[in-house]
């Protein structure tokens, strides 16, 4: 929560490495000028170790931060550093949430909550089947979201198998091969892809996609590439989409909320904000 003196200004952050391309110190600074806060958000770049991380840490809670956003490589060090950690932190064995308090540091795993309420935006009732591409961190916290949002037939498809029976077995789900995910999308309601392909300065994610229903979902967590090729296509075949930037906004939500004290809206303006920085950045 912000302090109590009006006179000391909030601090809080994001970390990670590398952090420059974060887009989370434009979306709190926003949110601060509209609230009228006092108050930092900062990027903080911290070496890949966990020792590297535990020192930075140590020394934003003796200046007197509030807390911080964690992005990779650091979230699952972020778990590991908590003195408390969440339901879905446990559970997405990473964090994205440091507080900081005098009973010491909290985890919390707001990317959970971040994709359901993307989704949410566009779909109050999304359905019970989806596909999941991909079996890392992010799709560990996917599929804990879909399980939140009531989805009951889960299946993951990863380009290592080793990887995706590993999640299937913690989360009770179906296993697809690689090669035969455009096989099973006759009676899906979502598709997600979590993996970097489509990302930028990676291989587009070369899929075929017109065996999916009018009315299935189609959502791609990243956001440079706002539009990916998956969206594209999508669109182009009519289907309603969720990209990374929703996901991105909604995540922040709860940071907002905790270190400022504030609640925050996401909306057109908002959204707009971000697109105009990732076209100043060429990432559109």
């Amino acid at each position: 929560m912000a302090p109590a003196s009006s006179n000391a200004p909030v601090l809080a952050g994001v970390v990670g490495h590398p952090v420059c391309h974060s887009l989370s110190p434009v979306i709190h600074t926003i949110w601060a000028k509209r609230a009228g806060i006092n108050g930092y958000y900062i990027p903080i770049d911290v070496p890949p170790s966990y020792d590297e991380f535990a020192r930075a840490m140590d020394s934003l809670r003796v200046v007197g931060f509030a807390g911080v956003n964690v992005t990779l490589p650091h979230k699952e060090h972020a778990l590991r550093y908590a003195d408390k950690k969440s339901e879905n932190a446990q559970a997405a064995g990473a964090a994205n949430m440091l507080t900081f308090s005098d009973a010491g540091a909290s985890a919390e795993n707001s990317d959970i909550t971040g994709f359901a309420e993307a989704v949410r935006e566009q779909r109050s009732e999304p359905g019970i089947s989806a596909l999941v591409l991909g079996a890392g961190g992010a799709a560990r916290g996917v599929v804990l979201a879909l399980k939140a949002l009531g989805f009951t037939d889960i299946r993951i498809a990863n380009r290592t198998m080793e990887r995706a029976v590993a999640l299937a077995e913690a989360f009770d789900l179906a296993v697809i091969e690689w090669g035969k995910r455009s096989q099973v999308l006759e009676n899906t309601d979502l598709l997600v892809n979590t993996t970097s392909l489509g990302m930028s300065g990676q291989p587009s994610l070369e899929m075929e996609i017109g065996a999916l229903k009018p009315s299935a979902l189609i959502a791609d967590i990243v956001y440079a590439p706002l539009k990916t090729d998956l969206l594209r296509r999508a669109e182009e075949n009519s289907h309603q989409t969720v990209d990374g930037l929703a996901m991105l906004m909604h995540q922040a939500v709860p940071g907002f909320r905790q270190w400022f004290g504030e609640e925050a809206s996401v909306d057109d303006e908002l959204r707009g904000e971000l697109v105009k920085e990732l076209n100043r950045r060429g990432k559109t």
